[in-house]
């Protein structure tokens, strides 16, 4: 590109590095200009779009806004089935409800003591005290307009809702705390948002403290996409601090305002039907669930199917416990009467008799055993699915062990993504891969791939029950490799590990020939001979490889089955405590 007074698009943010590549000058170059203009910045950090414009006009070029593309929902093809029955509803009957919030963030970010501000100030007809239960939502009220809270916060909670098609947040209220910035699970929360394509209005939390530095937090978050309104972009970003209770009102305002650009509609006569929050077992009352009504009211006497569960509704409370015989668009409330214990993200709905509800919840048991049996999307008939013409990109999560690994991934994967199969990485993120990773791939079709990490137990465990993809590599151009001829159709399939049992250590021996052996007992499953073992403590991985022997009391055997108690030998290894725990596998190749 020359320095002949050309035009140059940039979007509202972009970081130093991309903004040289673009107007193919060093980043050394760009960033004494910004210094020579009183900014101070790093290559890695990003900057907004009327400083780089200043900065390329002395190269000789005009900036231009970038024009963005919104994404369309519905392109997913995962529209929840509430959001199904109300685009039936006559326009005409559609009234504005209430937005429902739900806040995810960073472990120690502020979350709690956020909510636990909002609800003693603003808890809808009285005070905090007139709390008597949790039911895992409730209402506040600010100007005389209401806003729902989900109070069950957590990246799990979410996802879990969102893999059953509920999605039940409306807007998501992502906590960061100003004096710590952007953390591994603040990023997580940004995945989880985004691939609910749920709009997000940032809380930046502990304003209050002295080493708080919000400009730079807001530099952080520009560069995982969400860039602050001040810079150009669409982001609500309000400074807040629970501890002091600043900000409290701009944020529900905030809230309020990105609701009225929103099409956050329902029918109150319509069709009743919402998400079950959560539910439990109460030993003096039975079943006792939360449920969000998102069209038509819900009424106390009424049928209801909810997952799996179904049972006609002998009383509903409030959030404050109160007994209620209605309940609106938007309104959580408990209720009592349902036969079993629905999931949370379950739907519900009103039928006319307990003979529907029966009728319905047996389909859905064998539509779940159908769906059981299903496979999820891998890398091996990725391309059969694409000439069908159900895939036009590939979702990925990709863990890496270290950052300085992870970019170089991203690179090459951005490369493969140009042609006619798209790549979407909805997560990328060091570290080993864990459960919340799983969630995320089942809630979004993507495969895992993972560079010199491991899958903990409960995230193999879930990826199984789930039917989620791992892959795991040790070398990049062999994943790129994989990556390359799932997209050209060319794929052998994979050996994948197959789990056949566990057991824990309950004592150690010594031996003449072996050193230490684990005495064992089988949990579930088998221990094989043959097969390979890794054993753990605590989550760490400290062996894996053969099995150098197998007995039971004094005889060597092939193999030992759940409740049998035996006696392991490893292949130069000794290092075994009490309580350890060991996973019995084989590798082999997926169907």
């Amino acid at each position: 590109m020359n320095e002949n007074g050309r035009k140059i698009e940039l979007p509202a943010s972009i970081v130093i590095r991309d903004l040289a590549v673009k107007i193919e000058k060093s980043p050394i170059e760009i960033i004494k200009k910004l210094m020579t203009n009183g900014v101070m910045a790093t290559i890695n950090q990003a900057v907004d779009f009327d400083t780089a414009a200043i900065v390329v006009a002395e190269y000789g070029f005009e900036a231009v806004a970038e024009t963005v593309e919104e994404e369309k929902p519905e392109e997913t093809g995962e529209v929840p089935m509430w959001r199904q029955v109300i685009a039936k509803e006559d326009a005409a009957t559609l009234k504005s409800r209430p937005p429902v919030l739900t806040i995810l963030g960073h472990v120690d970010h502020g979350k709690t003591s956020l909510l636990d501000v909002i609800r003693s100030a603003h808890v809808a007809e009285g005070e905090a005290g007139g709390i008597t239960q949790h039911i895992g939502a409730y209402q506040v009220e600010l100007k005389g307009r209401l806003l729902s809270f989900l109070d069950t916060p957590g990246h799990a909670a979410f996802t879990a809702m969102r893999a059953r098609g509920a999605q039940g947040a409306d807007i998501v209220i992502l906590v960061v705390a100003a004096d710590d910035g952007v953390m591994p699970q603040t990023r997580e929360a940004i995945a989880h948002a985004k691939a609910a394509r749920v709009p997000i209005i940032v809380a930046l939390n502990k304003i209050d403290k002295p080493n708080a530095n919000p400009d730079r937090v807001k530099q952080q978050l520009a560069e995982v996409g969400l860039v602050p309104d001040e810079w150009g972009g669409n982001t609500m970003i309000i400074p807040v601090s629970a501890k002091q209770k600043i900000g409290i009102d701009d944020l529900l305002e905030a809230a309020l305002l990105v609701a009225d650009n929103t099409e956050i509609r329902a029918n109150p006569n319509g069709t009743v039907i919402g998400t079950v929050i959560e539910a439990e077992v109460d030993k003096s009352r039975g079943t006792v669930a939360t449920l969000l009504v998102q069209n038509g009211t819900l009424e106390a006497g009424e049928i209801v199917v909810a997952g799996t569960a179904y049972g006609k509704l002998r009383a509903m409370t409030d959030h404050k416990g109160k007994p209620v015989r209605k309940a609106g668009p938007s309104t959580p409330v408990a209720v009592l009467g349902l036969n079993g214990v629905p999931a949370a993200g379950d739907v519900f709905r009103v039928v006319e008799s307990e003979r529907e509800a029966r009728e319905i919840v047996n389909e859905r048991l064998e539509a779940a055993k159908a769906r059981a049996n299903e496979k999820k999307v891998s890398l091996e008939d990725l391309f059969a699915s694409f000439q069908a013409g159900e895939a036009r990109e590939l979702n990925l999560i990709v863990k890496a062990d270290v950052q300085g690994s992870l970019e170089p991934i991203m690179s090459e994967l951005e490369k493969l993504g140009k042609g006619e199969i798209g790549i979407k990485i909805l997560y990328a993120e060091t570290g080993n891969i864990g459960e919340n990773d799983v969630m995320l791939a089942s809630a979004s079709s993507a495969i895992i791939i993972g560079f010199n990490v491991q899958a903990d137990v409960p995230a193999r465990r879930l990826a199984e029950k789930e039917g989620v993809s791992l892959r795991l590599y040790e070398i990049i151009y062999r994943m790129t490799e994989d990556i390359e001829k799932a997209l050209k159709g060319m794929l052998e399939p994979a050996i994948v590990e197959k789990v056949l049992g566990h057991a824990q250590v309950l004592a150690v021996f010594s031996a003449s020939k072996l050193g230490k052996v684990a005495g064992c007992k089988v949990t579930d499953g088998e221990l094989r001979r043959n097969a390979r073992i890794r054993l753990l403590r605590g989550g760490d991985i400290l062996y894996e490889g053969d099995l150098a022997s197998l007995r039971h009391e004094k005889e060597d055997v092939k193999e030992m089955r759940t409740g049998f108690e035996c006696g392991v030998g490893f292949k130069n290894f000794s290092n075994i405590q009490v309580g350890d725990q060991l996973v019995c596998y084989v590798m082999e190749k997926s169907s």
